[in-house]
């Protein structure tokens, strides 16, 4: 299949999508890395995600202001209880984070057990349906990323424990809905790891990798008609493995 006109028009609003999610994911993932807790967007992002299941448990309407709330909150909420065990046990986070993404994980699968539709929406929320976003939404989802990028990037050195946690929590919530959790994760970690020994530059070289790898996956899905998520992880885990085996050098950072 070609990438033609009709294409394009499909494909875009999902490439200003995966912009955004770049934008404030890479700066993140890196603060992720140095703090040396990864899995902490798959728990929070769960946790939205059991959060917006529940929501849709109680009959809200899926695109209304109830579900966006009922996600944040229990995002937030998760990020507070987060915040509070990396102070009083630090040396057990990342554990703790893994029970915290099980737990989360079996309330969802609960709750979607005797919806008839719950296989499908547990896709969606893993995989993420990132050819369907709309263009109309994407003026508001560009304003609460540029808020949010202008929050970590003004303020990171004032925010400490709390304030890291409530601007990541918002940025997955809001990212989770958008792409879903496994291009959430690949967004947040892997540009940020293969540029992990690179210092000069190491942002921007960070943010090709994110656009290459929306970009490519984006395009070979159209042309092999697979599905968009999953084929944007591999091409952008390809894309950042090329660029550290080629540049990586353990014992000195570039």
């Amino acid at each position: 299949m070609s990438v033609d006109g009709a294409l394009l028009h499909i494909l875009w609003p999902a490439f200003i999508a995966g912009l955004l999610v770049t934008a404030v994911l890479v700066p993140l993932g890196m603060q992720v890395l140095e703090r040396g807790i990864v899995f902490i967007d798959l728990a929070i992002a769960q946790i939205a995600g059991a959060g917006i299941i529940f929501a849709d448990y109680l009959g809200w309407e899926p695109a209304g202001a109830a579900v966006q709330i009922a996600a944040l909150a229990a995002a937030l909420g998760a990020a507070l209880l987060l915040t509070w065990t990396e102070r009083r046990w630090p040396q057990v986070q990342e554990a703790i984070i893994g029970v915290v993404f099980v737990v989360a994980s079996s309330a969802a699968v609960l709750l979607l057990a005797k919806n008839p539709h719950g296989g499908e929406q547990l896709k969606d929320l893993l995989a993420g349906q990132i050819l369907w976003v709309s263009p109309a939404s994407l003026p508001l989802e560009a304003l609460v990323y540029a808020v949010l990028l202008a929050v970590w990037l003004g303020l990171r050195n004032k925010l400490g424990r709390v304030g890291f946690y409530v601007v990541f929590a918002c940025a997955v919530t809001v990212s989770v809905q958008l792409v879903g959790l496994f291009l959430v994760f690949t967004t947040l970690v892997v540009p940020a790891l293969a540029t992990y020994y690179s210092r000069r530059q190491r942002h921007f070289k960070a943010y090709v990798i994110g656009v290459l790898g929306y970009a490519a996956g984006l395009v070979a899905s159209a042309m092999a008609d697979l599905p968009s998520g999953a084929m944007i992880v591999c091409a952008m885990t390809a894309i950042a493995a090329a660029f550290f085996l080629l540049t990586s050098r353990p014992q000195s950072r570039i």
